[in-house]
């Protein structure tokens, strides 16, 4: 059997640090692909940001628009409850249930007469103060 035959190459390394230029045209390139690219984005949020805006104002809306609907519902019925409390003949009978008062008869019954200003004529002169 032979024996293994060892041998060793030497090689020559240096151990100096490669420094590549920089490239300026790849770099500019480089640079406004991020600016358009940040562009993009930019204008991709504010589009989205205005379509989420759109959509609360519409929530909003119709929440304003509901609560409208109630609050004209509550006026109405209060309205009529006024109306309902103002009734002649119901201010009649809690007069004479709860206040024991009487109707009066017709000789005790004074009746009051509006008197309607007549309107002054075309061509007057009215003094002012």
């Amino acid at each position: 059997m032979p024996e293994p035959f060892e041998y060793a190459i030497r090689k020559d390394v240096r151990n100096n640090p490669i420094v590549r230029e920089v490239d300026q045209a790849r770099q500019r390139e480089l640079w406004a692909s991020v600016g358009i690219g940040g562009l993009l984005v930019l204008a991709l949020l504010f589009s989205a940001w205005q379509h989420f805006e759109l959509l609360r104002h519409g929530y909003q809306l119709e929440e304003l628009q509901r609560q409208r609907a109630v609050e004209e519902e509550t006026g109405r019925r209060l309205r009529l409850e006024i109306d309902t409390l103002n009734s002649p003949k119901r201010i009649e009978k809690l007069a004479i249930e709860r206040l024991h008062l009487v109707p009066p008869s017709r000789d005790e019954a004074i009746v009051l007469e509006r008197i309607v200003q007549a309107a002054p004529p075309a061509k007057s002169v009215i003094a002012r103060r």
